[in-house]
């Protein structure tokens, strides 16, 4: 029996159908969406960037910092219509943030005062994430050796667990790399981080250790953005899959 026999299943009247379509996804055949090297590489610079030290670190340190000088002694103030401790209130604004996150991505689909600021920052750090995340099977699939298991699938050299074990290896690998190069690329910026801590010399005293938090978090975004410059450059827009009928998601 060939391989596209083997991937033929019968139906429940006894008549054999294919187990899907041919084409795997439809921009592996377009020679236009093939994952360049550098394109890779700005991916994995655009990790290194979005590290969240700025956002998920630094900006919630910040904030307590902040709601502890505000709050003295008490560590009490007013919130959301009551007195709360400061931890009720960082645990209440995550809880916000989360649910805005939710509500967000339920409207949009998958393109989407102190504490109002630390809200944002969160919501926009997952959102960045998110949307990194969501890239890389397309820059995987279109990488040079997978869209060749894609031809063979779709001449029916492999079968379709051939190609799938083909699909999660490329991804497995861009994902691992990614994280192996964003946590050296961070040990380098921490680096350089305790530097500025030493030079500002933030615990001389409160306006000093508010004015690092305030350098850390420009310097952690400075770079950030400098390293986020090249993917947004180098980026294909690539067709994903259809949508399947009477489905919007």
């Amino acid at each position: 029996m060939s391989v596209a026999e083997d991937d033929k299943k019968v139906d429940s009247k006894g008549e054999n159908c294919l187990e899907d379509d041919r084409p795997a996804a439809p921009d592996q055949f377009n020679p236009a969406y093939e994952s360049s090297r550098w394109e890779i590489y700005a991916y994995y610079a655009y990790y290194i960037g979005n590290n969240g030290l700025t956002l998920f670190n630094f900006a919630p340190t910040a904030f307590q910092n902040l709601l502890s000088q505000a709050a003295g002694e008490s560590e009490i103030l007013f919130f959301a219509g009551r007195n709360r401790t400061i931890n009720s209130i960082v645990l209440l604004s995550n809880g916000i943030s989360f649910a805005i996150q939710v509500v967000l991505f339920l409207i949009i689909g998958s393109y989407a005062v102190a504490s109002g600021m630390y809200i944002v920052g969160l919501i926009a750090y997952q959102t960045t994430l998110t949307f990194w995340t969501a890239a890389f099977p397309g820059l995987a699939r279109n990488t040079a050796q997978l869209r060749a298991k894609a031809e063979e699938y779709n001449e029916g050299v492999i079968s379709r667990d051939q190609y799938d074990t083909a699909d999660m290896l490329a991804r497995s690998r861009i994902a691992n790399v990614a994280f192996y190069v964003q946590s050296c690329g961070e040990i380098v910026i921490l680096a350089i981080i305790v530097g500025i801590l030493h030079g500002i010399n933030v615990e001389a005293s409160e306006a000093n250790n508010n004015w690092g938090l305030s350098v850390l978090i420009a310097f952690a975004t400075g770079v950030w953005l400098l390293l986020s410059i090249p993917w947004f450059v180098l980026e294909k827009r690539r067709p994903g899959q259809p949508i399947p009928p009477n489905m919007n998601m």
